[in-house]
């Protein structure tokens, strides 16, 4: 295979920080939108082929900058890669590094998880402490605990953890292992490890995410034991190798209930497709809570119709199977032009309210008092220069874009890239007005190429 990562519409380069979005509100949505592989279990999947000294190959892959950033950490590593549109192959029969890049994995939180699969395999990892979006601390202590209850040898020195197992066969050792707090990269992390340990693991108060039973189907697919995945308690039996492995990865519940948002802010009427109801039960709740319409059309497939007006209503984020973080953003969103006071409040990140400033520039009415948002409904949104600060906050305003009277436009279009795939043409296709310009000069007004009915 050819060590070569493909994007479609992801701008992994310094580039899509010149990028902006414009976007010309309060058109209709209609149609279909396709929902692509879920990020968090793409990542996460990616990391775990190290554990197979074999071929695997993964489908229904997003073309995302994270995805890509986890290519090059697994390229550096010693891996062959090839992605041709969503499958990507991957062989990791040698890996010739056992510290991954500080430059690469600086950029993106989910490349910790490879110091759990590399540990395993090799007996050896360094991985320097992870970056991402700057919503919060989320420090490594639960991964290092779990590693070190395994029987690794775990030194932080200069921003890298060095970890390692001694003796003549260097091989994990089954633990009982409790996490603090139901971590989703933790639970990751030590259950890829356990995988190839000597013996049974136990994680309890695991996290329960769909991201995490995914991760545990890859897993179990390449001949490990895993028992749990999804509940609070993971039980792991280890096994000396596992085996090549065609898989595919979930749909994106966070791009899903973005979407059904978006057709709830416009008014409108959507349906989103492929997804698993289950879950997106907290989100559908939430939105029939404020009076949307969601159908189940099939058993992979929702329509929401927006109401002529909704109510406000709470959220507070909480570990699946609660309301979601990475969805609070987006709600945000929505709940500016709710009828009545909603308060939202974050349990998850402490810096993930960020957004508000934006948002009340397009003229939200939100004041924040610690990790609590009062959001009371207005009437309109106007449209106004915003920059997004992360990932769910960009999606949040573009959100609030399609529902502001006249132009918005949003810079800093390199956390939006993080995880939305194809996100312009999709709004697109079903009838937003929006562009996006690589440099920063702006237009009055879209262009008739920007008619769905002229989208190829």
């Amino acid at each position: 295979m050819i060590p070569t990562i493909g994007l479609t519409e992801s701008h992994a380069s310094p580039e899509a920080d010149k990028s902006v979005l414009e976007i010309w509100g309060r058109s209709t949505l209609k149609g279909h939108v396709r929902i692509s592989g879920a990020k968090n279990s793409a990542l996460a999947i990616m990391a775990g082929a190290l554990l197979c000294p074999e071929d695997c190959r993964l489908r229904n892959v997003p073309s995302l900058a994270d995805v890509a950033s986890m290519s090059q950490i697994l390229l550096a590593l010693g891996l062959k890669l090839e992605k041709n549109g969503d499958i990507l192959d991957i062989d990791a029969r040698n890996i010739r590094q056992s510290q991954a890049p500080y430059e690469l994995v600086s950029q993106l939180r989910a490349s910790f998880f490879v110091i759990g699969p590399m540990l395993a395999r090799l007996g050896v990892a360094k991985v320097p402490l992870p970056g991402g979006c700057a919503i919060g601390a989320r420090p490594v202590d639960l991964h290092v605990r779990g590693l070190q209850a395994m029987g690794a040898d775990v030194q932080i020195e200069h921003g890298i953890v060095h970890a390692y197992v001694s003796g003549s066969n260097p091989r994990l050792k089954g633990a009982n292992i409790y996490l603090d707090y139901p971590s989703v990269g933790a639970t990751e992390t030590l259950m890829m490890a356990a995988t190839l340990a000597d013996g049974e693991t136990i994680i309890e108060n695991a996290a329960q995410e769909p991201e995490v039973a995914d991760l545990a189907n890859f897993c179990q697919a390449m001949g490990a034991r895993i028992r749990g995945a999804g509940t609070n308690t993971i039980i792991i039996d280890g096994m000396k190798r596992l085996h090549s492995v065609d898989y595919n990865i979930i749909p994106d519940r966070i791009e899903a209930g973005t979407f059904l948002v978006a057709g709830a802010i416009t008014h409108s009427e959507l349906s989103v497709s492929p997804i698993v109801p289950d879950h997106l039960t907290a989100v559908i709740s939430k939105l029939r809570a404020i009076g949307a319409k969601v159908i189940t059309e099939s058993p992979n497939c929702l329509r929401i119709i927006g109401a002529e007006s909704h109510i406000a209503t709470d959220i507070e984020t909480l570990p699946y199977p609660g309301f979601p973080t990475d969805m609070q953003a987006q709600f945000m969103a929505l709940l500016t032009l709710s009828d009545g006071d909603s308060v939202i409040t974050e349990t998850v990140f402490e810096n993930r309210l960020r957004h508000v400033a934006e948002l009340n520039r397009m003229g939200a009415d939100i004041r924040v008092k610690g990790n609590h948002a009062i959001v009371r409904g207005v009437p309109m949104l106007s449209g106004a220069p915003v920059v997004a600060t992360d990932l769910r906050a960009s999606a949040a305003l573009v959100l609030a874009g399609l529902a502001a009277e006249g132009k918005t436009t949003i810079k800093a279009l390199q956390h939006l890239d993080r995880g939305y795939e194809n996100l312009v043409a999709k709004l697109q296709n079903v009838g937003a007005r929006l562009q996006r310009l690589e440099g920063e000069g702006e237009t009055e007004s879209p262009s008739t190429s920007l008619n769905p009915a002229n989208v190829a």
